[in-house]
C-alpha cells in the first residue's frame, strides 16, 4: 500500500433550485444526464479525482439545496471551502437576479479570511434549451455582473449536451488549487488519477 500525496479541495455549488446544479455535477463526475432528478434536500457531495500539472487533486463538490428553507444548514457546509460556484439558468431571470443573495450568503456563512479575493466562478446553465431562443439573460449581462464582482470567471454550460462542463470544472479546480489552505491529506492505495485533458473545451483563463 503506497501513500500518495493528494490535495483535497472543497467546492460549494450554489444557486436557485432547478438551475441544474445536480445535473452539472453528475455530468462532470459520472458523464450522465437525467431529466429525473429530485430536488436536493439539504446537501450532498460527489468527488472527482484529477491531475493538474504534477498535483493529484480530489475535488469534493458540495451540492446544496436551492430552496431557501435549507439555507440555515449552510455554515457547516460552507466552512473550509476553497472555491464557490454560483449557477443560474440563462432562461430564468429570477435565478440570475438572486445571484447577489447567494454571493452574500456564502461570504456571510463561510466567513473567508479575505472576502475580496475569495474565488468564485459563475456558470450560466441550460444554454441548449430551445436552441438558445428562450434565454433571457445575455452573455454580456452575465459578464457585467462578473466584472462587478472582481472579474470572476464565467462559463456558459449545458449539462444535457455536456457543453463546457469539463472546462468549467477544470477552471474551478485550478482556481481552488490556487486558494487552497495546504490541506494536503493522505489516502492509502488509491490508483493513479486519470490525467485530465486540459485543452478540452478551449481551456481556461485562470
Amino acid at each position: 500500500m503506497s501513500l500518495r500525496r493528494r490535495t483535497l479541495l472543497k467546492v460549494i455549488v450554489l444557486g436557485d433550485s432547478g438551475v441544474g446544479k445536480t445535473s452539472l455535477m453528475n455530468q462532470y463526475v459520472h458523464n450522465k444526464f437525467s431529466q429525473q432528478y429530485k430536488a436536493t434536500i439539504g446537501a450532498d457531495f460527489v468527488t472527482k479525482e484529477l491531475q493538474i500539472d504534477d498535483r493529484l487533486v480530489t475535488l469534493q463538490i458540495w451540492d446544496t439545496a436551492g430552496q431557501e428553507r435549507f439555507q440555515s444548514l449552510g455554515v457547516a457546509f460552507y466552512r473550509g471551502a476553497d472555491c464557490c460556484v454560483l449557477a443560474y439558468d440563462v432562461n430564468v431571470m429570477r435565478s440570475f437576479d438572486s445571484l447577489d443573495n447567494w454571493h452574500e450568503e456564502f461570504l456571510k456563512q463561510a466567513n473567508p479570511s479575505d472576502s475580496r479575493t475569495f474565488p468564485f466562478i459563475l456558470l450560466g446553465n441550460k444554454i441548449d434549451i430551445d436552441g438558445g431562443n428562450s434565454r433571457v439573460v445575455s452573455e454580456k449581462k452575465a459578464k457585467d455582473w462578473c466584472a462587478s464582482k472582481a472579474n470572476i470567471p464565467y462559463f456558459e454550460t449545458s449539462a444535457k449536451e455536456d457543453y463546457n462542463v469539463d472546462a468549467a470544472f477544470l477552471c474551478i479546480a485550478k482556481t481552488a488549487l490556487a486558494n487552497e489552505h495546504e490541506q494536503d491529506i493522505y489516502f492509502q492505495g488509491i490508483p493513479e488519477a486519470v490525467q485530465e485533458n486540459e485543452q478540452k473545451g478551449g481551456g481556461c483563463a485562470c
